[in-house]
């Protein structure tokens, strides 16, 4: 194991740039094009909907969202495939969640 980290305290949380004023953002793995977030939402959270070019998956850690006439909260999860357009989202209460982008394959890789 490289790394450990504590989630839950308070260091390493910034400003998440490209999301909603008050998002927070805590990187816990960054590998060239894989990465592993925690993602604070602020209460009246709202983001349009987008898509990626890798799986995307979210685990609710606290509070809830709700995308696509879905309630995620505290212990979903939920795979979002390469491609697939998903979205708005919404935070009433806020929430916090770990974010998971898969490597980005290279065709050559295939």
């Amino acid at each position: 194991m490289k790394n450990i980290l504590y989630i839950y305290d308070k260091l390493g949380w910034k400003r998440a740039k490209g999301y909603p004023k008050g998002t927070r953002i805590k990187t816990l793995r960054d590998e060239g094009n894989a990465k592993t977030i925690l993602l604070k939402l602020p209460k009246g959270f709202h983001m349009d909907s987008h898509c990626h070019v890798t799986t995307e998956q979210h685990l609710v850690i606290s509070g809830k969202y709700e995308s696509e006439g879905e309630v995620y909260s505290s212990g979903n999860y939920r795979l979002i495939p390469v491609g697939v357009d998903h979205g708005p989202f919404e935070s009433k209460t806020g929430a916090v969640i770990l974010v998971i982008w898969d490597p980005l394959i290279e065709q050559s890789e295939i």
